[in-house]
This record gives C-alpha cells, structure tokens and sequence, in this order.
C-alpha cells in the first residue's frame, strides 16, 4: 500500500480511511464501547492512518473521544479529520451554524474530546444558508493561522460555485462528497475542479451505506431504528435492480479472490482523482474487511467487466425522499 498526498499538504493518507459516524451510536445498532473502541485500533493495526470524525458525531462528541481514547498514543502516527458546523439541538434535530464564533468553540471543543493541540484536516460540514460562505471561509482561514488546524476541507456544499467562493478565501485542502459506483455525480463537474486546483477527494458512501457489501439479503427486515430504508434504494425496484447488480459484481470478486465489499473499494480508490474512501464500521471484522482493498489485485479486465454491470445497472438517487438524522449529509433543521 501507498500512502497518497493530501491535497498540497505534507500529509500522506491511506487510500482507505475509517469513517468514525457508525461508532457513534446515534443511527447505527448494536454499537457498544468496546468493539468502537477495539475497531479503531483494528483499523490502525491493518494500515489505516486517516480517522474521519465531525463535532456531531454522537450527541456528546461520543467519537471524538472514543478516537482519543483508542488512538491517543499514536497521534503522531494518524490524520485526524473532524468537522464544524452541524450540531445536535435541544429537540435532538441536525441544526447548522457556521458563523465564526461557532467554528471557534466547535474547533476547541473537538480539541479537548480530541484530546490534541492540532486537527489535521478541519471540514466545514455544512454550508449555512444564514452565513455568507466566505464568513465561513475566514474563521477556518484564521484557525489555520492560528495552528490549531493544519488543513482546510468542506463537505456537502451545493454547488460548485460554493466551492469557489470557498476556495478564493480560504484555500481547500480537500472536500468530501459522497461517491460509489452508482452515485457518480462528482464525476461532472467537482472532480475535474479538484484535479485542476490539486483538492483531494475524501468520498464517502463508498458501499453505498453497506448495499454494495454485498451482505444484504433481498429477504432483510429493516430494523426500525435503521435509517436506511429511508432511501429509495432500499426499497422498492429500486432494492431489487440493486441485488441484480450486486449479483453481477459478486461474480467478479469471487474471481478475484475477494469479497464484494473488498472490490468495491478497489474499484472506488482506483478512480481518478480519488485520494481517499472514507469506511465506516463498527466492529474490528469490517473495517479489517475494506482495509485489505488497499492492497488488494484487481486485473482490468475485471475493472472493465465492474463498469458493464454499473452501465447496466443506472444511476441511483443520492439524497433519501425523508433526510435521516446521520452525520454525513446535507444536515437538516435550523440554527439553535
């Protein structure tokens, strides 16, 4: 395995990282303390260096401190990614606040769960339709001056414009969008953007929300706290042509030697201007699962076989018909 560049930085990142939402607890089930805890360090001990994680992640910052918990004795070893922007309100609604002040007390506040003197990667996770976007762009400019961050990145804007309007006050580091082999809407117009001002891509919903793992079965009964079936895809037509594609793929992988979920990966960091595919898990089984896509031998015959069943299969919807209450998204509700 290789570790890549972020952005322009000094930084170099595993083409994996952990997406640290799942052990949070707040839409995931089952998710105890000690198997968050012990899949950090599974993730570190399988090659993973970049741990992604957000001021909202958890209703008391639940995954910043099980990150420092786990991973505090090997800060010189990892990059840690955290947001600011997206709260949890009193009602227990995604609430979003860029305006400077909050960015500085988030930004401080992730520091002390964090339990470290700088934040490697600091995203701005949502836009704020009440805060000019320059605004924003400032006060992350000034904590990067300041030294409590090292890196600018943002997440979940609208447009591309937003982007720029980003880029031309605060210089962006990377951005993070979601992006699998059915949800390919950055490959128009964001990803060529990135490649031309050397912004790295850090995507996630890689597996699609664990559809492209391969493990659901047409027969799943949803648990009612899962949030999942709140979007098209996992209901419907829509479920069934999913299953036919993942069907297809599965043929692949098993040629491969790997399993649907290691393929996918692959297939995902293989793609141009990809640097990195943010993997959530919440038991050490699953993120030692993805890990092994780093270095894992997929022929191009294979590859090219994967973009005949994606063509076959369509494009999916990217955004639920009801937005759920989880960490990476557009967020929802209003300031509190």
């Amino acid at each position: 395995m290789k570790l890549r560049q972020l952005g322009n930085t000094d930084m170099y990142v595993s083409p994996v990282a952990m997406g640290c939402w799942p052990i949070a607890g707040v839409t995931s089930v089952d998710v105890t303390e000690q198997n968050s805890l012990s899949t950090l360090q599974a993730a570190f001990d399988a090659g993973v260096n970049f741990f992604d994680t957000a001021y909202i992640y958890g209703y008391e910052g639940e995954s910043e401190r099980l990150i420092a918990a786990a991973l505090g004795g090997h800060r010189d070893q990892i990059i840690l990614a955290t947001k600011c922007g997206l709260h949890w309100g009193p009602d227990r609604q995604q609430a979003r606040d860029a305006r400077p002040e909050t960015i500085f007390r988030e930004c401080d506040e992730s520091l002390r769960r964090l339990r470290t003197d700088r934040i490697d990667l600091y995203y701005l996770h949502a836009s704020d339709p009440m805060v000019p976007v320059a605004d924003s762009a400032g006060a992350l400019l000034e904590l990067q001056q300041s030294g409590k961050i090292r890196a600018v990145g943002v997440s979940n804007f609208s447009s591309l414009v937003e982007y720029e309007i980003f880029h031309s006050v605060c210089p962006i580091t990377a951005v993070q969008p979601p992006y699998n082999m059915l949800q390919r809407e950055i490959e128009a117009d964001l990803l060529p953007w990135c490649r031309m001002h050397g912004i790295s891509a850090v995507v996630y919903w890689p597996l699609m929300k664990g559809f492209l793992a391969g493990k659901l079965q047409r027969s799943h009964v949803w648990d009612p706290r899962d949030g999942r079936q709140k979007y098209p895809v996992f209901v419907g037509e829509e479920w069934d042509k999913t299953h036919d594609f993942v069907d297809r793929i599965r043929v692949i992988a098993n040629e491969a030697g790997l399993t649907v979920a290691q393929l996918v990966i692959a297939w995902t960091i293989r793609q141009a201007g990809i640097t990195a595919a943010l993997c959530g898990a919440k038991r050490p089984d699953q993120i030692r699962e993805t890990a092994f896509a780093m270095n894992a031998y997929v022929t191009d015959d294979q590859f090219a076989r994967c973009w005949e069943a994606i063509e076959q299969r369509g494009p999916v919807a990217t955004r639920p018909a009801v937005m759920p209450m989880q960490g990476q998204n557009q967020g929802i509700g209003v300031r509190s």
